[in-house]
């Protein structure tokens, strides 16, 4: 077994991103709420804690905290902002709110030689904190400080236990990632030996043990996740696993060929394909609100599922591809809760009466690391590096009412820009791509006629995760051979836009 960092998830908004550094360096890390007991901590055994950053003040009543027990494990140990604030407080030192806050960009200077800076050349650091240390505990001393931070960076060397007041794991901490490896691996001795190889085959053999000689089911739509969660189990268990693909009609242009031929023929998977276009084109018919668009289809998927599962006699399990960060958010007491922008782009949910038991392969996996999953099974690049699709497809990327045309009419259009973004090689740089039918309609002029027809826009981004994300800026030749193409192959369209809405304050989709 690997070795394990334990990562203590006071409330940042940053707190994934910790342990994301510390698997891309291979070592193991998982994040657990504040109220784990000691016993647990055993239990997962780790090489050394991690205490994140959070929005509260450790002085206040009710602020989230963690057993001082704790300390008498001889772990190693790394705050971060709150996670340093905590530190100091439950160990005698003194926090208190700061008369000069710090947002943004600051320079440490180093004031001691420590392991923790080790082969750190660039001084700059991210600051995001209201609150700051004014009595460091009697055996720490200060390894960095910056104009308004005394205390930015602690150390008790003799126990590894270290504190700093800005956040390493964030981009624009230049040399974060060199500090965090410092403490995991120099200091805390993890080896990094956790590779997506090893994963596999510990995973394959504990679906195993898992399932035993019962059968399991899989939800397959084509998307990385669930292909990725298919080719795993169908490795461990074989014949054992049904996988259900139902194809509403909504999906992008060859997608549903592209399925059955990987799972049917390339993995020799039991393989139930339910063409159901038709019955998601009559229950969308009048239908133009993209919120009523998606309650349709998630019914509607569900009910198809749900009797095409039912033919499946003896299943036990339902796999899913749910992911790390929807675990973490899931389990945190102070998050989840922001406002609701739209429904997820997930199609379905899982059904109240649900008998099966849910099994969840990739559940402790980040998005990058369940492509590199996929890579090891055998799945192909165009499946495992495919940009995010949603669950209601091509529903929410045609403004309005839904229609066999205008599926048609977006299908071609958007195979055309895809073609060409990787013709290009910017397909991998593109977080998401894709093109959006809108209702609107202009004049054109095509072979000395007048044409009156639809405004197609494309839209693409470069994100991290999904939550915030940037205009990708195409080059102006691009766009326009792109267009070209597209009006000239495609019938319906006679005018193209480029969308160059960032998020916020815009959605990545349109609907």
């Amino acid at each position: 077994m690997s070795d394990t960092v334990l990562i203590i998830d006071f409330g940042s908004q940053v707190t994934q991103l910790i342990a994301r550094r510390i698997r891309e360096f291979g070592v193991y890390s998982e994040v657990k709420n504040p109220d784990i007991s000691i016993d647990q901590i055993k239990k997962l055994d780790p090489k050394a804690i991690i205490f994140s950053g959070g929005p509260n003040s450790v002085y206040e009543d009710g602020a989230p905290t963690i057993d001082k027990k704790v300390f008498d494990l001889k772990l190693p140990i790394l705050g971060i902002c709150y996670g340093q604030q905590l530190i100091c407080h439950l160990l005698g030192g003194k926090v208190e709110a700061s008369q000069e806050r710090e947002f943004g960009k600051a320079e440490i200077e180093i004031c001691l030689n420590s392991k923790f800076f080790d082969k750190v050349t660039s001084n700059q650091v991210w600051m995001s904190h209201g609150d700051s240390v004014k009595k460091i505990p009697d055996s720490f001393e200060v390894i960095a400080k910056t104009k308004n931070a005394p205390f930015a960076a602690i150390a008790d060397e003799k126990n590894k236990i270290y504190g700093v007041q800005f956040h390493p794991e964030v981009e624009h901490s230049i040399d974060g990632r060199m500090m965090i490896k410092n403490f995991v691996v120099e200091i805390a001795g993890c080896k990094p030996d956790w590779t997506m190889k090893n994963f596999k085959e510990e995973e394959i053999i504990n679906v195993r043990k898992i399932v035993g000689d019962k059968k399991v089911i899989c939800g397959l739509s084509g998307g990385v996740d669930s292909s990725v969660v298919a080719a795993l189990i169908n490795e461990a268990i074989g014949k054992q696993l049904t996988c259900i693909f139902v194809d509403h009609g909504l999906l992008r242009k060859g997608e549903g060929e592209q399925v059955k031929e990987i799972f049917a023929n390339k993995f020799q998977t039991n393989l139930v394909y339910v063409d159901a276009k038709d019955l998601f084109l009559e229950k969308l018919k009048r239908v133009s609100d993209p919120e009523t668009k998606r309650k349709i289809i998630g019914k509607t998927f569900i009910e198809v599922f749900d009797i095409e599962a039912a033919k499946i006699k003896d299943a036990e399990f339902l796999a899913q591809g749910t992911l790390y960060p929807d675990v973490i958010e899931s389990s945190h007491p102070n998050k989840g809760a922001s406002h609701t922008i739209k429904s997820h782009h997930n199609v379905g949910g899982l059904p109240e009466d649900m008998k099966l038991k849910l099994l969840e392969p990739v559940r402790m996996l980040f998005k990058d690391e369940v492509r590199l999953l996929g890579r090891e099974l055998g799945l192909p690049d165009h499946v495992v590096g495919r940009h995010p699709f949603p669950g209601p497809g091509l529903a929410i990327r045609i403004i309005g009412e839904i229609t066999e045309e205008k599926i048609k009419t977006l299908q071609e259009a958007d195979a055309i820009y895809i073609e060409e973004i990787r013709k290009a090689g910017l397909y991998d740089k593109i977080w998401q791509a894709f093109s959006v039918l809108t209702p609107i309609k202009t004049v054109g002029v095509m072979g000395d006629a007048r044409t009156y027809e639809n405004v197609l826009a494309l839209r693409a981004v470069t994100s991290i995760d999904g939550m915030t994300a940037d205009v990708y800026r195409f080059e102006s030749d691009f766009l326009c051979d792109v267009a070209g193409r597209i009006i000239n192959e495609v019938r319906g369209i006679n005018r193209v836009v480029y969308d160059f809405t960032s998020k916020p304050p815009g959605t990545i989709e349109w609907e």
